[in-house]
């Protein structure tokens, strides 16, 4: 089930808004968080703190279900051109030039991801949540390997005495 959160009236440009959803479009969520945290354009605390708000709005919908289980992914992320407030700055000669200062809306759609059936991430997916369920490893053991190991030597030192 996918979740909704909306940005208006951002008082930055579009265009530089656009670059830092280019970067985390399609990306899981954990991981979107982890770019935007670190990414030094001006747009990125504003998304990562909406980002963080599509999130409590996606919990509050599925409050059964954990975030860390979901597989949550950002589906969809636009910027659109908000309104822009013009303005005059004083010019050589008596003249004025226009100045444009530009605002954004920015949307932006989360939902988990269901994996197809036949797919080897759903066969993994199915098996880390069964092995949550029943509290099976499912890792090998690294000791069964070092025994083999240790026989095989063995084995090699019996055959050369």
């Amino acid at each position: 089930m996918e979740a909704v959160a909306k940005l208006r009236n951002v008082p930055t440009s579009p265009r530089k808004m656009r670059l830092v959803a280019n970067l985390v479009r399609g990306q899981k969520v954990t991981r979107a968080l982890g770019l935007l945290k670190f990414e030094a354009n001006s747009g990125a605390p504003k998304i990562e703190k909406l980002l963080l708000s599509a999130l409590a709005n996606w919990q509050q919908k599925n409050e059964d279900e954990r975030i860390e289980d979901a597989n949550l992914y950002i589906k969809e992320i636009f910027v659109d051109e908000g309104r822009q407030l013009k303005r005059l700055r004083p010019a050589p000669q008596g003249r004025g030039h226009r100045i444009r200062k530009r605002s954004n809306h920015v949307t932006l759609i989360i939902d988990s991801k269901v994996e197809p059936l036949g797919s080897k991430a759903a066969a993994t997916q199915a098996a880390e949540t069964k092995s949550a369920e029943t509290g099976v490893d499912l890792a090998p053991k690294k000791s069964a390997r070092r025994s083999s190991a240790k026989k095989s030597t063995e084995t090699t030192a019996e055959a050369t005495a």
